[in-house]
């Protein structure tokens, strides 16, 4: 009980050694010991036994416990389940450790405390970056786990990160390329403000093996979102949800901290076709072309094409807000040149678009956008299909300018 009490702060390495074979132990994560791992406790799950009585689901797809009636990620995309074959499987198990060890720091006492530490001070984001968006101390770390899991996993042949200059070449055998924001809304931690990770996974362009290191690992991360093989996110707010998508829907998990698992709580996702909520930073109202302030006057007032008024939800953490727009419908939107088609909106677009929404940049559908650099930034417009149409349809709704404030 006084270790309990008083646990050993420890700080992570720049990088973290993880054992490597196919499948890592399974985590499981004590509060009081930030990224620690031990044997679950030998008792029944009571988050286990609340979905099953909540959600009155049986184990989707064939798979998951059918003693208990609900079904992990793992057993959900394995065989008897969505069956995403066995590499994309080990993928996904290791993309969801790092997670869940994300998630621990995330929520650690002591993460404020990797200010501090020498070994993460000095870093620095090749990108180039505005202070508002220059790479915190949780983000280094965050990318380093994520780091050390794909090379584990030993099925990626290259990471582009957000918090990286160039992709990161990783193994010439692996089959897929994983590119990833490993913590947006950083800057919002300090004051528990929902957090997430965002990734995509693609197959990698075997007709590239060629060429130099460096031109097929940025050839390969600059693959257009039609070429998604898998995307998700992982949202770290009162619960820990990862949400996926492999070409056949979009599922959301709930992580069970008593197992360590993942837990299907929102199988087959789809976006209402409208929403009441529109979600942006409306304090830049005069800042916005003409068509935008058109769009959101009228909406806002019940005289668009849906006749209802609608409100305004703005969180300022890309993956929460676009969480709750997944399951409540309306718009998500940063209308400004910000976002990153590579890392937020190709893999958002995605999930939108599997679980029956849009994505876009107020013009074109996201996913037919040809990346051309690999830190490209762009408008970006998720969410119900109606609400998305009737947006374009008032035509300038793109903000060009940014008067008074950086990118």
């Amino acid at each position: 009980m006084q270790q309990l009490l008083s646990p050993t702060i420890s700080y992570p390495s720049p990088l973290f050694h993880l054992t490597s074979h196919p499948f890592p132990p399974k985590p499981h994560f004590c509060p009081t010991h930030r990224l620690s791992f031990y044997p679950p406790p030998k008792m029944a799950s009571f988050s286990g036994f609340l979905a099953k009585s909540q959600m009155g689901m049986t184990a989707a797809a064939g798979g998951g416990d059918g003693a208990n009636g609900f079904s992990s990620l793992m057993d959900y995309v394995g065989k008897g389940g969505l069956d995403v074959g066995d590499d994309l499987l080990v993928l996904l198990y290791h993309i969801q450790f790092a997670c869940k060890r994300i998630a621990a720091l995330v929520a650690s006492p002591f993460n404020s405390a990797l200010g501090k530490h020498s070994a993460l001070t000095g870093a620095t984001s090749g990108t180039a970056a505005s202070d508002r968006d220059k790479p915190k101390p949780l983000d280094i770390v965050a990318n380093e786990i994520i780091l050390s899991s794909l090379r584990n996993s030993g099925k990626v042949s290259v990471m582009a990160s957000e918090e990286d200059d160039a992709p990161i070449w990783i193994n010439d055998d692996g089959p897929f390329v994983v590119v990833l924001d490993p913590l947006d809304g950083s800057r919002n931690i300090d004051a528990s403000i929902p957090t997430g990770t965002i990734f995509g996974v693609y197959n990698r362009l075997t007709e590239l093996d060629n060429q130099p290191t460096e031109e097929k690992a940025l050839l390969n991360s600059l693959q257009s979102g039609t070429k998604l093989v898998a995307a998700g996110y992982v949202l770290y707010s009162s619960a820990t949800i990862l949400c996926a998508s492999f070409g056949s829907g979009t599922h959301a998990f709930t992580l069970d901290h008593s197992t360590g698992d993942f837990i299907l709580t929102h199988p087959s996702i789809r976006i209402p076709p409208r929403g009441q909520i529109y979600s942006v930073n409306d304090a830049r109202y005069f800042d916005w072309p003409e068509g935008l302030r058109q769009y959101i006057d009228t909406v806002r007032q019940g005289k668009g094409k849906f006749p209802k008024k609608y409100s305004a939800r703005y969180i300022c953490s890309l993956v929460a807000d676009f969480h709750r727009t997944m399951l409540y419908g309306g718009i998500a939107m940063n209308p400004r040149d910000h976002l990153r088609l590579v890392y937020e909106a190709n893999p958002l677009s995605y999930l939108a678009e599997q679980a029956g929404g849009k994505g876009s940049d107020g013009k074109s559908r996201i996913l037919s956008i040809q990346p051309v650099k690999l830190h490209q930034r762009l408008p970006l417009f998720l969410g119900s299909l109606e609400d998305i149409d009737e947006l374009e349809s008032y035509g300038d709704v793109q903000q060009k300018v940014n008067p008074g404030y950086e990118v």
